[in-house]
């Protein structure tokens, strides 16, 4: 296992050198460039820069170099010196910009993970070992309803509740005078105070899903003859259930982490811009509307690190759960 985990950390390597690459190069495939977006939206309030501004600006962002230019004093300000590069619209460094919303971002993910599996695991053992029953039919009514309510829906209907029936602060991760404040105890608890919205909307999709998923694996793990020996043997139900068949049960669980995490960064925008929670995933939409290369660049480059890095934890923890799974 070892090995297994150095070869994979080896690998990680080329594997970011070629996603950033593509990346950097997917983001400037559109037409034009960061200025060209820029003299636009100056033309939009009737505002007019000469081509001599726009060449003055192309040359102060780097932008009149080659791509391949533009990528390796990019990669290389990474490599050597931690340096993302500067944000063309927020005139910021970028890693300013993206850590400390990388950070709540994580927050958010790791709650929403807990959160996930504390509701989907049991669910998804109990419709299965009552199959047919009162509550086997209402969890599932609660599973077609959360895949079918879209996610900005939700949002929109539990801001409504929360602000109107108990008076909630809503919007955010923080209370006003906490926006810009230092980190302290008092900030971190005002930061829980409003996560169990965006937690809860964002959980809704990802719980009814994994319940059907964890509900389809237990059915098909109770009638095979293991669990029939181990019952006639007289071991008890819970036990039985807990050694055996949900631990078979919970790869599919296991499995979401090497995709959750990335997901909830690129896949919850419109959430996201409907709580105004100031996250990683409306930054790297504005950054790649504006075409600010470097911001969108770092934010697609930390996507696939998360993505690789889920990706081993979660074979690790697959081969440390189920012994069927081994390196040969």
């Amino acid at each position: 296992m070892l090995v297994f985990i150095a070869k994979r950390l080896l690998w990680m390597i080329p594997s970011l050198f070629a996603v950033s690459f593509l990346a950097f190069v997917l983001i400037q495939l559109p037409p034009g460039d960061y200025v060209t977006t820029y003299i636009a939206t100056l033309a939009a309030s009737n505002e007019i820069v000469d081509q001599n501004t726009a060449a003055q600006l192309r040359e102060r962002f780097g932008l009149d170099d080659p791509m391949l230019i533009q990528y390796f004093k990019w990669i290389w300000g990474i490599l050597s010196r931690g340096d993302f590069g500067i944000s063309f619209e927020w005139q910021q460094p970028v890693s300013d910009l993206i850590w400390e919303r990388m950070a709540l971002t994580l927050v958010l993910a790791l709650s929403t993970l807990i959160a996930t599996w504390a509701i989907a695991l049991p669910i998804g053992v109990y419709s299965a070992v009552r199959k047919y029953s009162i509550g086997d039919y209402f969890f599932t009514a609660f599973t077609f309803f959360g895949l079918a309510v879209p996610s900005f829906l939700l949002a929109l209907v539990l801001m409504y509740v929360a602000a109107v029936e108990f008076g909630q602060d809503v919007g955010g991760l923080f209370s006003p005078e906490y926006e810009n404040a230092s980190w302290s105890f008092a900030k971190m608890a005002d930061l829980f105070s409003h996560l169990w919205l965006p937690v809860i909307i964002l959980a809704v999709s990802s719980t009814a899903s994994l319940i059907r998923v964890m509900r389809a694996n237990m059915l098909d793990e109770l009638p095979k003859p293991y669990v029939t020996t181990a019952r006639a043997k007289g071991l008890s139900e819970f036990r039985l259930l807990m050694k055996y068949p949900m631990m078979i049960a919970l790869n599919p669980f296991i499995s979401t982490i090497a995709w959750l995490l990335p997901n909830l960064i690129s896949g919850s925008v419109v959430v996201a811009i409907v709580l105004n929670l100031p996250t990683a995933a409306p930054l790297l939409l504005q950054a790649l509307m504006a075409q600010d290369m470097y911001l969108a660049g770092a934010f697609v480059l930390l996507i696939c690190a998360l993505t690789l890095i889920g990706s081993l934890i979660s074979d690790i923890l697959l081969a440390l759960v189920d012994p069927r799974i081994r390196l040969e």
